[in-house]
């Protein structure tokens, strides 16, 4: 049986955060230790039981695609292999190689931009709610006539405001201006859509869609790196090329498979959240795992 790790504990470390799905540790000064559970949320819901091999697979695959873009935009990861984490730790913590070997990042602690940078190249989800309502995404004017699913001409960057609990809000890029300056929202606009543009044509290459993600940066020795993760199936939308049709939403790689369960209950999405059936817990390790191989191979 596959070992699951709901929350960490009693590692010999300051707990400084737990949130929806990585606890987060003090490292001296300057570092922060993130373990990835397989705490799963939805509708700001942490759901009922955790997902199986979830956290290593989003640990394992920000690793991969930090690693990646290094030379695009800097990042704060030191390491994400354990062996090498628990020499740099020394004595002072305990990590039992079962429970967290896989799920655990060592990285650089930043002064975080308070907004969650995201780049869409298909228009879905909120965005397609808003263009019905507006024929706009956060203040980008688009074609009369999208359908939902198609491709945009060119991908779009809408930012939104980080929220600790809650929703986050989309905002417009001068709002974003506004919020930092002006040339801080450029430079977070541009490598946005450049890191969109990897990942997408990355993806492309093995038959996935990247259909739109999100980034977080910060800023770290003074220079703006990339921080938390990345081009995960939790931060991104990734669609089967093969099965990819305009006007209805595709199959993905991501957690809508739970979201999409859930709108099937009697349920007001306020806590406490249904169970989840074990046949939704199997497919969503299993999509996860499959973004994760065809990915990384």
């Amino acid at each position: 049986m596959i070992q699951t790790l709901e929350k960490s504990e009693n590692i010999g470390l300051k707990l400084v955060a737990r949130g929806k799905v990585r606890d987060i540790y003090q490292v001296g000064d300057d570092k922060l230790l993130l373990i990835a559970t397989d705490r799963i949320s939805a509708f700001d819901c942490v759901l009922s039981p955790p997902i199986p091999e979830k956290g290593k697979l989003l640990t394992q695959l920000s690793a991969f695609w930090f690693q990646k873009t290094k030379d695009i935009v800097p990042n704060h990861l030191i390491s994400a292999d354990l062996p090498e984490i628990k020499n740099i730790l020394g004595r002072g913590a305990t990590l039992d190689d079962e429970a967290y070997d896989g799920r655990v990042m060592l990285v650089r602690k930043a002064n975080r931009v308070d907004a969650e940078c995201v780049a869409r190249g298909y228009i879905v989800g909120s965005g397609w709610k808003e263009y019905g309502k507006t024929g706009k995404i956060c203040g980008h004017a688009l074609p009369e006539g999208l359908r939902l699913a198609e491709k945009l001409s060119a991908p779009i960057f809408t930012p939104a405001t980080k929220a600790d609990s809650g929703h986050d809000e989309n905002i417009s890029r001068e709002k974003l201006a506004e919020m930092t300056s002006p040339a801080l929202a450029q430079e977070l606009e541009e490598l946005t859509l450049k890191l969109y543009s990897e990942g997408s044509a990355y993806m492309a290459q093995r038959g996935l869609i990247l259909a739109d993600t999100k980034f977080e940066f910060g800023f770290i020795d003074n220079k703006l790196s990339l921080i938390d993760e990345m081009l995960t199936p939790d931060s991104s939308r990734f669609w089967e090329t093969a099965k990819y049709k305009i006007g209805s939403s595709p199959e993905s790689f991501d957690k809508q498979f739970v979201r999409d369960y859930l709108e099937t209950q009697d349920w007001n999405k306020q806590p406490p959240a249904p169970e989840l059936p074990a046949n939704v817990v199997s497919g969503t390790t299993a999509r996860y795992r499959e973004a994760y191989e065809r990915l990384t191979k």
